[in-house]
């Protein structure tokens, strides 16, 4: 039977080319749209915990309640041996301490004498240990537009933007002027070993890079951060496991009493990501919802229209004896594997454009340029397990139910109507 059809939807494509075309259209859009939006929630959520809150982020209470200050002399201490034991008790999570620190940049000239200066947004990290994974999270390599990432100590890398603004390049000296813990002055050389670009306004318009170590000595925190953030090994963010492991390492860690006590954070619980996240996630259903429901309707009214369109036909082949339930089988088969056709190759074309869009992205650089929040400059989407049937639900389901409806008309069609008509 299924060859049968087959033949004859390939002999006769008058009532199946358009359908498929159809079809295969707004399954391809259906999915499309769907691997941008997830793509999109995903790079936010990627950039978000590999710039500022991890996976997880351990904190102490009172340096939490003041994070926007960065109160590093609230920060945590012993971080090595912190991370000893977080490494025993939370095998699945991979630990890096970060220091964030603010301060003036001083460019000297030929002579030594100021010749710009500008404010600086710090961030220390480990960049000496590739084991750490730093450089791969932040993405330096491709971000650098000169030079190399920092190996030794006072050798710094700074936003592109920033070096133009100063009028500074390769191997030149800087002075960063701020303060220590201790609240007393730090003057620190560095030497620009690289610059970067991160297409993100609010890394690249004063940002500094620097290893871990020279912030500890520069700021006197020996042995000290001001966060360290936990990275799950799966490199996705899953909020069940990572609330579990936050609730688990607070009830022992963590004591209201004492603010200098450390407390963790999931990616949700920072930067108000829960109700950013929460939001995005709903209007993208809700969006992903109306878009497939317009599909199905036009392709219901598609295949109405191409039931609708054959009652001559199926008047003849009532007239030659065949029974109404057989016309009717046939048309909701027809429909069937027309709507397999169509949704498979509509599938097969927006997993492939997707996966095109997912290793391409489209460059939006041009409008987060005065944006206050993290956000990638290219978003990217992504090619997920469900795109592979959310297709067939417009494409399959409403052709099968569109000629379900017409195909009623069937059982109305009266034998001396027919006749009258076939006179004509």
């Amino acid at each position: 039977m299924i060859k049968f059809l087959f033949k004859g939807i390939l002999r006769d494509r008058s009532r199946s080319t358009l359908p498929i075309i159809i079809i295969s259209l707004g399954v391809f859009l259906t999915i499309l749209l769907s691997g941008y939006i997830r793509g999109m929630l995903g790079d936010m959520v990627v950039q978000n915990a590999n710039m500022d809150t991890g996976h997880v982020k351990i904190m102490t209470r009172a340096y939490a309640e003041n994070k926007e200050q960065l109160p590093n002399d609230l920060g945590l201490l012993e971080v090595e041996e912190l991370k000893q034991n977080l490494a025993l008790e939370y095998p699945n999570l991979d630990f890096t301490p970060r220091i964030k620190f603010g301060g003036l940049m001083d460019a000297p000239d030929e002579n030594g004498e100021t010749k710009g200066q500008g404010p600086v947004a710090g961030i220390a990290l480990d960049l000496f240990h590739q084991e750490s994974g730093e450089a791969e999270r932040m993405n330096l390599k491709n971000s650098l537009i000169s030079g190399s990432i920092p190996d030794q100590a006072r050798e710094v890398l700074l936003g592109h933007e920033f070096t133009e603004k100063l009028g500074l390049s390769l191997g030149d000296e800087i002075t960063f002027v701020g303060s220590t813990i201790n609240g007393s002055m730090t003057f620190q050389n560095f030497v620009i070993s690289g610059t970067i670009k991160f297409g993100s306004p609010v890394m690249d318009r004063g940002a500094m890079l620097i290893d871990i170590s020279d912030a500890q000595q520069m700021l006197d925190m020996p042995n000290g951060a001001g966060e360290l953030l936990g990275f799950l090994k799966s490199n996705s963010y899953f909020d069940e496991e990572a609330t579990e492991i936050a609730n688990d390492f607070n009830t022992k860690y963590s004591s209201s009493e004492d603010e200098f006590s450390s407390v963790m954070y999931t990616l949700k619980q920072q930067n108000n990501l829960a109700s950013l996240l929460d939001i995005m996630d709903s209007f993208s259903a809700i969006f992903i919802f109306i878009f497939i429901l317009a599909m199905s309707i036009v392709l219901w009214n598609t295949g109405l229209l191409g039931g609708l369109r054959r009652y001559n036909e199926f008047g003849i082949r009532l007239a030659l004896g065949e029974s109404k339930g057989a016309i009717y089988r046939t048309l909701i088969y027809e429909a069937i594997l027309i709507g397999a056709i169509g949704s498979t190759v509509g599938t097969a074309l927006g997993i492939a454009a997707t996966y095109y869009w997912q290793i391409t992205g489209l460059d939006i650089s041009s409008m987060t340029k005065n944006a206050g929040i993290l956000m990638p400059s290219i978003i990217r989407a992504k090619v997920t397990p469900d795109l592979f049937y959310i297709g067939f639900i417009p494409g399959l389901l409403a052709m099968l139910f569109g000629n379900m409806l017409s195909g009623i008309g069937i059982y109305k069609r009266e034998t001396a109507t027919l006749f009258k008509e076939l006179e004509v």
